[in-house]
């Protein structure tokens, strides 16, 4: 099985008493070590990545795990991990977990993790505000940091006026929608996947993650929202390189009756993440019920991941990543 930009994937929530940030799930393949570190920390507000995360109130990128403030930078590294974001979660203003997703370059297939914001303060149009681009391809880096994306305009762009995931299977092929297609593809990206994320402020950040068909993302990438009876979720949107890129084939999922949505852990990921406004991360997909079990053993999946993208505060979609 190819490796992934994707790596790892960890979730912490505050503990009992709202003082520390605590593990609460995780994915990390072949990472045994940081596994059984990570597992054994807690963080306090502005520790480690998920304390500073928590401490700013906003998503944070470090391009390099070598940063004085992360704590499990010598585990990280022998795993293969080099950058990572930390995504704090809120419900009216109240931290409710912080979702960390890390990735990895290597030397021969160009990959990036980038950060994305628009502060209504500053300025109209969104700006770069990190990235990790690897070891190679400083042209890209240079371009992408003087960069300005209007509302709708550009990967990032699109995905804060559509509140929604976008996926983009070939970068190239849409340079009045994707304005650095030309330094993308000479690199051999072809790959964009843009997340709006919230802050406990009212301006907004996106995460993109760039690479190609080598290095893909993830093994599987999923969008579900309602359909229109408003009793199932639906998959919008299936892509895997694994597997000829995009599937048309339509799945549904039931969401449970007000009566035992309590039980949410009994449904699959993508439900629960529906049902709670929160990630949650299955490191045995091939466990869940119905169409995403049948995708995590047709790709080889060691775990799923499910993010639900809020919009004014309510659940939009979930996006599903295979890892």
């Amino acid at each position: 099985m190819p490796a992934t930009f994707i790596k790892a994937v960890e979730l912490w929530v505050p503990g009992e008493d709202g003082s520390l940030l605590e593990f609460s799930a995780g994915a990390f393949g072949a990472a045994r070590a940081f596994a059984s570190l990570s597992r054994s920390m807690c963080f306090g507000r502005g520790e480690g990545l998920p304390g500073h995360a928590w401490d700013e109130g906003r998503p944070l990128l470090l391009r390099s795990l070598d940063s004085g403030y992360f704590q499990r930078t010598a585990a990280a590294q022998a795993a293969g991990l080099g950058c990572a974001i930390a995504m704090p979660l809120y419900r009216q203003d109240a931290l409710r977990a912080v979702l960390v997703l890390f990735c990895g370059h290597d030397t021969e297939h160009a990959a990036a993790l980038e950060l994305w914001h628009q502060d209504a303060r500053v300025s109209s149009d969104m700006t770069l505000v990190d990235g990790a681009y690897g070891p190679t391809h400083p042209g890209f880096e240079a371009v992408s940091r003087e960069t300005y994306l209007p509302r709708g305009v550009g990967l990032p762009g699109r995905a804060w006026q559509r509140g929604e995931a976008v996926f983009v299977e070939d970068l190239g092929a849409e340079p009045t929608r994707f304005l650095r297609a030309e330094q993308a593809t000479e690199t051999g990206m072809l790959r964009g996947l843009a997340l709006p994320l919230g802050s406990q402020r009212e301006d907004c950040h996106v995460v993109t993650f760039l690479a190609g068909p080598a290095l893909p993302l993830a093994h599987r990438i999923e969008r579900w929202a309602l359909d229109a009876t408003g009793a199932n979720l639906q998959r919008l949107y299936a892509f895997s390189e694994l597997h000829g890129g995009h599937t048309a084939l339509s799945a549904e999922l039931p969401l449970p009756s007000a009566a035992t949505a309590a039980g949410s852990a009994a449904h699959s990921a993508i439900v629960q993440a529906w049902i709670s406004g929160l990630p949650v991360i299955n490191p045995h997909p091939r466990d869940e019920r119905g169409a995403p079990a049948a995708a995590a053993a047709a790709c080889g999946a060691m775990a799923l991941v499910a993010i639900p993208v809020l919009r004014e505060g309510e659940v939009n979609e979930v996006l599903a990543l295979y890892l």
